[in-house]
């Protein structure tokens, strides 16, 4: 007998490395108007090809087509390209202010603008979303206060957390967003669970899941998937692709799936996949699944491929692990000027209106932040109280924090 071949072992490389030439051969894009929209009460099981190409309402041009069209009005669209219009000029200042040394540290949301803001918008009040840290267009486009974000990310005296989370990790029960948790899927599984509480009370709110593609290789992801499917909890079970983890392409985290999407297969969840640069299909998809868990017909999965264009965090340099000139080549465009361009093409938009509306922003959000710099900043201004620490963590304070706060003399 001839001796067997030696073990290999497989480890996915991305298709292009720093220093060479982008390459995103491997996104099949799907015609803007071609994927069907099922009714809301389908099957999972006579959708399950929905997995794999990609829902897009927008094409080149800028026209909205197929069945995934028309849910919106000029005024709402409007709306939605400020609101991300905001996300980009609150990120460019909060970026600044991190090197300026006002803040240890902030995440932008360049290129991923369109998946949370048009999300926000197919919510109910009382909804809840379990975010990660690239979901603050929720905010934004749910009227969250900015200067209440920025006192955050600044932890000074109006810090609406009291300098207990890190800054970008916002919280806002009344606004429908649980406190983000810097250990990623987590919000997954927590997801599911108080999707199934609000079932259990006979509730008519439901919770939306955010993850990562990176994060979807977490125990927790599958745990999510196990239970939402089980139980058919109201929820909304949200992958945002946008190609790379902090320093790993999504290859590592996908496997052997084809798509994160196509993950939702194996638990008879239906699965879908968005353009996540398209406001328009994304707000579509989000209503639809939407509308489908209240309708007690159990969790959606949504895959939106996108590109984070900037850095993970202020932390990461990205030029180490991909192209510089990689975002550039992505083909899916950026989310603001696709729908600026959708605007134009109704005759309800115009490049001097949108210049005008870019400074009219920036203007505001330089306020808002003039006036948080008023209440200190990291290293600068009144912070909140050491006292403040030992708050808010139990009904009735027991007696060892009682005593460590003595000890602290606050």
């Amino acid at each position: 007998m001839s001796d067997p071949a030696r073990l290999s072992f497989h480890v996915p490389a991305p298709a292009v490395r720093p220093g060479g030439t982008p390459d995103f051969s491997d996104v099949k894009i799907s015609r803007a108007g071609e994927v069907p929209r099922p009714a809301v009460d389908v099957a999972p099981e006579a959708i399950r090809e929905l997995a794999y190409p990609i829902i897009r309402v927008l094409t080149p041009e800028g026209e909205a087509v197929g069945p995934w069209a028309g849910l919106l009005t000029t005024e709402e669209l409007r709306e939605g390209l400020r609101h991300m219009m905001t996300l980009r000029a609150f990120d460019a200042r909060m970026q600044m202010a991190q090197r300026q040394g006002k803040t240890s540290f902030y995440m932008q949301h360049m290129g991923e603008e369109a998946v949370s803001c048009a999300f926000r918008k197919a919510l109910a009040p009382g909804d809840m979303n379990f975010p990660t840290y690239r979901q603050a267009g929720l905010l934004i486009a749910g009227g969250y206060p900015m200067l209440d974000m920025m006192s955050q990310i600044y932890s000074n005296e109006r810090d609406p957390l009291k300098g207990r989370q890190l800054p970008v990790m916002y919280s806002s029960r009344e606004h429908g967003f649980f406190s983000i948790s810097g250990n990623l899927a987590t919000q997954f599984v927590q997801a599911v669970g108080w999707a199934m509480a609000s079932a259990m009370k006979r509730d008519t709110k439901i919770a939306a899941a955010w993850i990562g593609d990176g994060s979807t290789a977490e125990s927790d992801f599958h745990a999510a998937l196990v239970f939402a499917s089980t139980y058919k909890a109201p929820v909304v079970l949200n992958i945002v692709n946008n190609q790379w983890a902090i320093s790993t392409f999504q290859g590592i985290a996908r496997g052997g799936s084809g798509t994160f999407a196509a993950r939702g297969l194996g638990f008879g969840i239906p699965a879908l996949r968005v353009d996540g640069n398209d406001y328009l299909a994304v707000h579509a998809v989000a209503r639809w699944a939407v509308e489908r868990a209240r309708s007690n017909l159990g969790p959606t999965l949504i895959e939106y491929v996108t590109y984070r264009v900037g850095a993970h965090s202020t932390s990461d340099d990205p030029s180490a692990y991909r192209p510089k000139t990689e975002s550039e080549a992505w083909p899916l465009g950026d989310p603001v000027l696709r729908l600026k361009q959708h605007l134009i093409r109704l005759g309800a938009w115009s490049d001097e209106r949108h210049a005008q509306a870019e400074a009219e922003i920036l203007a505001g959000v330089i306020a808002v932040q003039k006036e948080a710099e008023t209440h200190g900043t990291l290293h600068t201004g009144p912070h909140p109280s050491a006292r403040d620490m030992f708050e808010g963590v139990y009904e009735e304070m027991p007696p060892h924090l009682r005593r460590q706060r003595q000890q602290a003399g606050v």
